[in-house]
């Protein structure tokens, strides 16, 4: 169980995870040492997995995503998890209960450049597919 300090130092670090431990530690008004010893205890127990960075796809020529509804054909569920997995531009999946198996995120520098895509899978699976226009809600943590 998280208490409040642990939750400042979570909400702090979504926000900016390049904080310095320095200056992390004088917002939650402890000492440095404090500070560490509490997120190598968050990270032990797997409440932080990972520091990193975020990178914008735009801004690395990515202008469009979708998102693809994937449902393969009888049979070919492990070959059509094992190509998304394989094409890069498939940036997130998620495996999901319903009528689709699979939900998944792409990034494309062309419209065209979905169908080459797409194309890999066609004769494995159905798939569905839309533009994302805008994403007025970016990935966020659960509430703390």
């Amino acid at each position: 169980m998280l208490d409040d300090l642990d939750r400042h130092i979570l909400e702090i670090l979504a926000g900016d995870g390049r904080i310095s431990l320095k200056d992390l530690a004088a917002k939650v008004s402890l000492s440095s040492p404090s500070v560490s010893e509490r997120l190598k205890r968050l990270e032990e127990r797997g409440v932080i997995r990972a520091f990193t960075v975020e990178v914008d796809p735009a801004a690395l020529g990515y202008a469009l995503q979708a998102i693809v509804r994937i449902r393969p054909l009888p049979g070919q569920l492990h070959r059509v998890q094992q190509l998304i997995e394989e094409i890069p531009e498939f940036s997130e999946c998620d495996k999901v209960t319903g009528d689709d198996c699979f939900i998944a995120r792409l990034h494309l520098r062309s419209i065209d450049q979905l169908d080459a895509i797409l194309d890999r899978i066609i004769d494995r699976a159905e798939t569905n597919t839309s533009i994302v226009k805008a994403q007025p809600v970016k990935r966020r943590l659960p509430p703390l």
